[in-house]
């Protein structure tokens, strides 16, 4: 069963940026795009399962910090070599001030 999960406060998360979400075992990504809606992915690279929050947050793409590859974080569409299997993505919105994610 899918249960929305809090992730952190709305103001942790600066739009265009990301943040590490680690729950039940599995790694998520969290992203605010730059009107400040919260949307989030599976947090490992589809390539060579590196950290995506530490990757680098433009518009509405998520570029991977180890071989630049990037993904629409919004979609999970791979975007640019080196990856080619698009991200998981999960529902994701603001309530009461912390954002959350449907898992």
């Amino acid at each position: 069963m899918a249960d929305w999960v809090a992730v952190c406060d709305e103001d942790d998360i600066d739009p265009e940026d990301v943040l590490r979400f680690d729950h039940g075992g599995r790694t998520f990504a969290v992203y605010r795009d730059p009107s400040g809606a919260p949307f989030a992915t599976d947090g490992l690279c589809s390539h060579e399962r590196v950290h995506l929050c530490d990757g680098l947050v433009m518009g509405d793409q998520i570029e991977c910090p180890k071989h630049n590859g990037r993904f629409n974080y919004k979609t999970g569409a791979a975007l640019r070599a080196p990856v080619c299997v698009n991200l998981a993505t999960y529902p994701a919105r603001v309530s009461g001030g912390r954002i959350e994610i449907l898992i």
